[in-house]
């Protein structure tokens, strides 16, 4: 399970407001970083997000990964589907989360894709295996911290990606949990 969030380079992962910022222009930009958007929707089997991230819209959103997410949240709602995917809203907390969307992937790799409470979460619970991050060269000047009281523990270089519109960084944390 592997947690997958674009940051800035002072360390937000969305602005004062909760705007984004910029930070997601990179994975849109024509012919940026193809090779790693293949890989990650290769390699992507269940995503689970916070209901901040999933947003407001009643019936999903459109996006290219055509897999089930699972929506953490206090209030419970019936599943829907736009496009391919299905967004299940989970109220049983990440551990609940955690079993559906492993259930759902197979042998394909859980992505947690935010938002920045649900990234605390799953890095305070030890649940995740790596951390990528696109460490895209804007300043937000505030907003919402990834790693405000966070300790991941020690975390291993895997790789660096070069792109014309981000730093995408993979590190392996060495403090992962079993469940």
């Amino acid at each position: 399970m592997f947690l997958d969030l674009a940051v800035s380079l002072d360390g937000f992962i969305a602005g004062p407001n909760g705007e984004d910022g910029g930070l997601h222009d990179w994975y849109f930009a024509p012919g940026a970083a193809e090779d790693l958007k293949a890989e990650l929707l290769g390699s992507i089997g269940a995503i689970i997000l916070g209901a901040r991230a999933f947003g407001t819209a009643p019936d999903g959103f459109d996006t290219p990964y055509h897999v089930p997410h699972f929506i953490l949240t206090h209030h419970a709602r019936p599943s829907v589907t736009r496009g391919g995917a299905a967004f299940h809203f989970v109220t049983g907390g990440i551990e609940s989360a955690v079993d559906q969307a492993r259930a759902a992937a197979g042998d394909r790799d859980v992505c947690v894709a935010g938002g920045a409470d649900v990234a605390r979460q799953f890095l305070h619970a030890g649940l995740l295996d790596e951390i990528q991050l696109h460490l895209v060269p804007v300043l937000l000047g505030g907003g919402l911290p990834l790693f405000r009281d966070a300790d991941p523990g020690r975390l291993t270089h895997v790789r660096t990606v070069q792109s014309a519109h981000a730093t995408h960084l993979t590190y392996r944390l060495s403090t992962r949990k079993e469940t």
